[in-house]
């Protein structure tokens, strides 16, 4: 996996990380582009606490700031981010659908194979 991949990924885990991020995150999404005061009015987070964690969310890439009216800045999301991560966790799933399906077929075959003494229940004896 390319490391710019990683990178960006491990960027978007780190932002997602935080509960006040992910509410600020689904109040952009459900509200569209806002300025912090916006997103204080909205949620139970200070603007200054908010103005951190955009810029946070901002060098994640996770959302852009666009100048406004009267020198407000609004932040708008951005999905790209959000899709590389989603690859990575999609290339992580292939790496791991394999080895958990090879798995799944042994435990199903023993499950399913004659039924068998534990030695220590025999004596050291074979059935």
């Amino acid at each position: 996996m390319p490391p710019d991949i990683e990178a960006i990924a491990e960027q978007v885990f780190v932002a997602l990380a935080d509960p006040s991020r992910r509410a600020i995150l689904a109040a952009l999404a459900s509200g569209g582009p806002a300025t912090a005061t916006d997103l204080a009015d909205r949620l139970p987070i200070t603007r200054q606490a908010i103005a951190k964690h955009l810029a946070l969310l901002a060098e994640a890439g996770l959302v852009t700031a666009e100048p406004g009216e009267r020198r407000r800045v609004r932040y708008r999301l951005r999905s790209a981010p959000m899709q590389v991560a989603q690859q990575f966790l999609a290339a992580l799933a292939r790496d791991w659908d394999g080895p958990l399906g090879a798995l799944k077929d042994h435990l199903d075959q023993r499950a399913s194979g004659p039924a068998t003494t534990p030695l220590h229940e025999t004596g050291g004896q074979h059935d």
